[in-house]
């Protein structure tokens, strides 16, 4: 199946770097990043509020474990968001392609 999976990061560059070593090893076939978001978000019992980006990756289900480890290790925070979703349908050729851009 199909996922994408969402994941903060604590600036354009850090997703950027992350996006480019998940490609490299194939583990993903494409990354979007989102720069220059607001997050609100309970830390150490208080309210924190900082500037992050948003890194999409899109993959399959099977790549799931080894793309949370890599992430853990290149990620900058102590506790990653890292969200997979699950992709209902999309057209026949662009999984195909997804796949075979995998490895």
């Amino acid at each position: 199946m199909m996922v994408l999976v969402y994941i903060t990061c604590s600036d354009e560059e850090e997703s950027v770097k992350i996006a480019e070593n998940l490609l490299k090893e194939r583990l993903v076939a494409c990354s979007n990043i989102i720069k220059d978001i607001r997050s609100l978000y309970w830390w150490e019992n208080k309210i924190e509020k900082d500037n992050e980006s948003i890194l999409i990756l899109k993959t399959m289900e099977d790549k799931l474990d080894e793309i949370i480890k890599r992430v853990k290790k290149l990620h900058s925070y102590e506790n990653p968001a890292i969200i997979a979703l699950p992709i209902l349908k999309t057209s026949d050729s662009y999984l195909e392609w997804i796949k075979n851009e995998i490895k």
